[in-house]
Parts: structure tokens; sequence; C-alpha cells
């Protein structure tokens, strides 16, 4: 890795390089409880709002009950708005609230409530792994590659998963667009989807590629 690619990187990692499930206050791990969680939230943030609003709909989902699928599909439908309008993800909260039910029987019914099962089922191959996922409802090739994202720091079978927004991000800021050699960047898979997370949030705003540029040769 060269000296400035390194100094990005830290900066990066720095700034922007908490993952979106830590946001959400999910303690990642390849346990039943925290997988279903980060699926709930990659739900919430497939849809067009923002990843603030996604995050706090999910906090306010948990705290009530609902991060375990039995939680979730025991919880009455209005229980679950309820839930998403306190963390104001309202304009698709009616909706939302009946594709998280029925993914929790999903999972409950086909998996047992374990998504290591679904992995399992698919050998540890990501592809296979995004198909089953998109069996969710709510749940399509963005949510597939939110969830990738963020388990490949538990899951080693799946990483390197660095989707097109990853990729973007890291030719904006000048480092490689190739998933391997991009990956190899990163010392840990927990590092990884922090480093993936950084640079999906660097590919939205041309604003925040200067601001890591300009840090990262001071």
């Amino acid at each position: 890795m060269s000296k400035s690619d390194k100094a990005l990187l830290d900066v990066l990692l720095d700034r922007y390089g908490s993952t979106f499930a830590g946001e959400a206050g999910i303690k990642l791990s390849d346990q039943p409880r925290p997988l279903y969680q980060l699926l709930v939230l990659a739900t919430l943030l497939s849809a067009r709002i923002s990843s603030g609003v996604a995050v706090a709909a999910a906090k306010e989902l948990f705290k009530a009950g609902y991060g375990t699928p039995k939680g979730m599909r025991d919880a009455s439908w209005q229980d679950r708005v309820d839930a998403l309008g306190r963390g104001h993800y309202r304009r698709y909260d009616e909706r939302t609230a009946t594709m998280l039910g029925d993914g929790a029987e999903l999972l409950l019914d086909r998996w047992k409530g374990d998504l290591r099962r679904l992995r399992d089922e698919a050998k540890g191959d990501d592809k296979r792994i995004a198909s089953l996922l998109m069996e969710f409802p709510g749940i399509g090739p963005t949510g597939a590659d939110i969830f990738l994202r963020e388990v490949q720091a538990v899951w080693p079978q799946v990483a390197p998963h660095l989707d097109k927004r990853v990729l973007d991000g890291a030719g904006k800021l000048g480092l490689p667009r190739q998933a391997r050699p991009l990956a190899e960047m990163a010392h840990s898979g927990e590092e990884l989807a922090r480093l993936s997370a950084a640079l999906v949030r660097v590919s939205r705003s041309k604003k925040t590629v200067d601001e890591v540029k300009s840090a990262a040769v001071q």
C-alpha cells in the first residue's frame, strides 16, 4: 500500500468508518439475533429514505422488542407501524410493517429463525446468499448488498463483498476500483466492513470526497 493510499484509508476509517449496523446499536456477531437485526436494517435502508432515518427506525423497532424474528412476527401490524413512526420512517411505514412481519414469518418457517442456516444452504457463496436474501419482502439487490457488505465482518466466507457503490467511492478517491486489491488494504473482515461503509458514504457526495482528499495530504 502506498503512503498516499494509507493516508486516505486512515482518514476514511477515522471519519466515516462506522458501520451502519454499529450506528443502529447492533453488536454484530455470528449469532441469530444480531444477524436478524442486520436483515431488518438492510430492509429499512433499501427504501428511498435517508440512512439516518432508517437507523433511527431500526433502533425504535429493537427497543420495542422486535429485534428477533419471533418478536417481529408476534407484534401487531399497528405496533410495527408505530415503532417505525417513532423513528420518522413515515412514508413507507405501513408497507414496511407488513414486509417485516412477512419476512420474520419466512425466516422462522424456512430457516428456524437463524440466518446462518440460509448461509449454509447457500454453501457460503455470496451470490447464492444474495439470491436467498432477495426472497425476503423488501430485500432486492440493494438490500442484499447492504447485508453482505456489513456481514462480511463476521462471515469471512463472503469477503470480500465490495459492490458497485463501494468501488465507485474508491474510484472517486483514486483508490483501486477492483475488489481484490481494495480488500487487501483492510487488515480484517471488520475493517473491510468499515471501509465499505465509509466508501458508500463518500460515493454520495463530492464535498466529502474533497474533504477526505484534503485531510489525507495534511
